[in-house]
């Protein structure tokens, strides 16, 4: 049995006393005991969470650095290499840079199905192969068309990792581990990230085309580091779905006698349809919606837009204020991490919604002092605070929606919410255009604190519907049976 003893996990057989570690009770949002006040923080050691893994997981995460790091070198300069360096027209670039979130966005449905048939290793194969041949193609693509057909390839890959990963990790990972997985997997990959975006932009140059081709053949080599981890120490890890009749949802019933989610959405088999009118699925989707729209999308395209057009802030303030996202990113999912074990996911969501409110209105205090040093200094700070509240937000609702879901159905779960995601963040730099471009700025920096009210509105529906378990709550230790002969001490 594990318990929360000192200030982190350690196995440990149960308390002698019976009523040691009996009496639990709700304290700002976490499970104690009454008979261990450290156990009030419910802070794992850092090392733990690297210890406390198991080898699959370490594995998995040995590689991310690397692959991100091809992600980071080619990620910030697609625009430009498309239209700066093979002269393709801007107006044409933006279709073809339209292609992978379409293509990923119509691969989302089949992919879930087939996660949850043949397994979530075979898809990740695919994906890493697509990814390995999409790059190559687009580093040789002197066409239109032939960059075409590459960002085609590239979307399927991008469209199917997300769910296939996760659905993969969730499988071998136990229930109260996903959250730290699922966060110190965020903090790499954006360390990747970083460390790439500074190599390609000391290393490319528009004057010589053959460095943009060396960045994206780089980027192809970078996923043979973790296809050869799911090719070698991990071919013979491969949850495999089980008969239907035999899941049952992780997320139990709860004191109310509720149904589980898997059961309320049709049994182990549901469809997508049936997911999305589960009463529990349904405002984690719409939170999912919601978050990816007033989060991400907006900080890739529509605040970078506002900060130009609004606030007049330079290039190379923008540069640093993204670096100044991933740093603190880097610097504190960790002790995040720490801070939020135990805790209801929900809660911690509510403070990312004030978090991304709070950022959203340094970005609109952007343009009170146009094309400043005042700006700069916003706009970094709008970057810096929004990555406090991606440190919550990782590490929550893909934990939530794994512990809803079962292995039978996992794939299609996790498929649902990056459809949420995709459409998100195909829809949102279109809003955000539009208004900027007819100067409607405050309105657009008043739809996005509006946005998270709404997502604060969802997170407490969430709560309401789902059981403690999937809110990340521990469950009390069970008690050691009294010794024959020694009376039982009342409660």
């Amino acid at each position: 049995m594990r318990i929360l003893r000192g200030r982190g996990y350690r196995s440990s057989p149960p308390p002698r006393n019976p009523v040691e570690g009996c009496q639990w009770a709700v304290s700002d949002s976490i499970l104690v005991t009454t008979a261990d006040s450290d156990t009030q923080q419910g802070r794992p050691r850092l090392r733990e969470f690297w210890t406390d893994l198991p080898r699959e997981g370490k594995f998995l995460l040995s590689t991310i650095i690397v692959d991100f790091i091809g992600t980071g070198l080619v990620l910030p300069f697609a625009v430009i290499y498309l239209h700066e360096v093979r002269g393709f027209p801007l107006d044409r670039v933006g279709v073809l840079a339209a292609i992978p979130a379409i293509v990923g966005l119509l691969v989302l449905g089949p992919t879930g199905h087939v996660i949850d048939r043949v397994g979530a290793r075979r898809v990740i194969l695919a994906s890493f192969i697509g990814s390995i041949v999409g790059n190559i193609w687009l580093a040789f693509s002197t066409t239109e068309a032939s960059a075409a057909g590459a960002l085609v390839v590239m979307g399927f890959a991008g469209g199917v990792i997300w769910p296939a990963v996760q659905s993969f990790v969730s499988a071998i990972m136990p229930s109260h581990i996903r959250q730290r997985y699922f966060g110190m997997s965020f903090s790499l990959l954006n360390l990747g990230i970083g460390i790439g975006g500074m190599l390609g932009g000391t290393f490319v140059d528009v004057a010589r085309p053959e460095t943009f081709m060396a960045i994206y053949l780089i980027d192809a080599a970078t996923f043979l580091a973790p296809l050869a981890i799911y090719l070698g120490p991990l071919r013979h890890t491969d949850p495999r779905p089980g008969p239907a009749a035999d899941q049952g949802s992780e997320a139990t019933p709860d004191a109310t006698g509720e149904r589980s989610a898997t059961e309320v959405a049709g049994g182990a088999d549901p469809t997508y349809w049936r997911l999305v009118r589960d009463p529990r699925v349904a405002p984690l989707f719409a939170l999912t919606m919601v978050s990816a729209f007033v989060g991400y999308a907006q900080l890739n395209a529509g605040a970078v837009a506002f900060a130009r057009e609004v606030g007049l802030v330079s290039t190379q303030a923008i540069g640093y204020a993204f670096t100044v996202n991933t740093v603190l990113i880097v610097l504190f999912q960790l002790p995040v991490l720490q801070r939020i074990e135990g805790r209801r996911r929900t809660r911690v969501l509510l403070l990312m919604c004030v978090i991304w409110a709070v950022s959203w209105v340094a970005l609109g205090l952007t343009g009170a002092s146009p094309g400043g040093v005042a700006a700069a200094v916003l706009f970094a700070a709008c970057a810096g605070i929004f990555g406090l509240g991606e440190t919550l937000l990782q590490p929550t609702i893909p934990a939530i929606t794994n512990d809803l879901a079962t292995d039978a159905n996992r794939g299609r779960y996790n498929a649902l919410m990056a459809m949420g995601f995709q459409v998100s963040a195909i829809v949102a730099p279109i809003q955000a255009a539009w208004l900027i471009d007819r100067g409607l700025g405050a309105g657009y920096i008043g739809l996005l604190v509006a946005g998270c009210a709404v997502m604060a509105g969802l997170a407490l529906l969430v709560e309401r519907r789902i059981p403690a378990s999937a809110n990340g709550l521990l469950p009390p230790p069970v008690p050691e049976p009294a010794l024959p002969g020694r009376p039982t001490l009342p409660t």
